[in-house]
């Protein structure tokens, strides 16, 4: 009998079903291609990510982090000047887009900016605190003794 196992109900990989569920949204996300993007490793400890937001201004995006998920945004506030034009041929992507990035623990948000329709996002790697913590073992053999002869 064969049985679907993911890495992640190993015996030995215990709590790590968040991080499978991470993934599968990660997956389920990429599967929309606008707007597009790129990520450049800038350093060991750097790392860039640029979208191509064409005709979006800061006041139609929105950049949030939630549970280590960097949601991006945006939706165009039309004009009463825009509503009126008639294109005979419309190439330039205007649809509302999310943008959704997990990310592993210990990268932080640097900054955020908007130059010549790229919205660059950099984004920072801290080292996690290594903790060493001694975990003492209750002897219960001894502690059993115990309460057997006080009674």
């Amino acid at each position: 009998m064969s049985e679907n196992l993911s890495l992640f109900n190993n015996p030995l990989m215990l709590g790590f079903d968040s991080l499978e569920r991470m993934i599968d949204r990660a997956a389920k996300a990429s599967q929309d291609n606008y707007p597009p993007y790129d990520i450049e490793q800038i350093s060991d400890k750097k790392t860039c990510i640029t979208l191509a937001v064409a005709g979006f201004g800061e006041e139609d995006l929105d950049i949030t982090l939630q549970n280590r998920q960097l949601i991006i945004k945006g939706k165009l506030k039309i004009s009463e000047e825009n509503k009126n034009k008639k294109f005979v041929y419309r190439g330039i992507a205007t649809r509302q887009f999310q943008r959704v990035f997990m990310l592993a623990e210990g990268i932080e948000i640097k900054e955020a900016s908007l130059s010549k329709g790229l919205l660059k996002i950099m984004l920072e790697r801290n080292e996690p605190e290594v903790k060493i913590e001694k975990i003492g073992i209750n002897n219960m053999d001894k502690k059993n003794k115990k309460n057997a002869s006080e009674k």
